[in-house]
């Protein structure tokens, strides 16, 4: 009867363990869909963002260009780092990647206000 107890107990443990690699895994898979999603919208965004940030700030401080280097410094990081990342890690990833995206956006407002006050 112990016999029996043990092999259920064992059974039970190697489905719990199962399900939880199983869920970490999904989680994992979230966190990365994630971050390409964010990376991909980055990059869609500076490529319609490039002349006109580059018509209005020239080449001195061109912020398409930092965010395209942040951008390609990610995307390295992760084909390196990311098969062994954790998940803060990749969230933190994503989390800059949504930064630069978002300042791109604010200077891409203050080019349409500047124009708008121009005509």
């Amino acid at each position: 009867m112990t016999l029996l107890a043990l092999s259920l107990l064992l059974a039970a443990v190697a489905f719990a363990l199962s399900f939880w690699f199983r869920r970490r895994g999904g989680r994992r898979h979230r966190a990365m869909a994630q971050l390409l999603d964010s990376a991909d919208a980055l990059e869609d965004r500076l490529r319609v963002a490039r002349s006109e940030i580059e018509a209005i700030a020239g080449d001195e401080e061109n912020p398409v260009r930092e965010a395209m280097q942040e951008m390609l410094r990610q995307r390295l990081w992760l084909q390196q780092h990311g098969h062994d990342a954790s998940l803060e890690q990749l969230d933190t990833v994503r989390a800059s990647i949504d930064a630069a995206r978002d300042n791109i956006e604010t200077q891409l407002l203050q080019i349409e206000r500047a124009r708008a006050a121009l005509h």
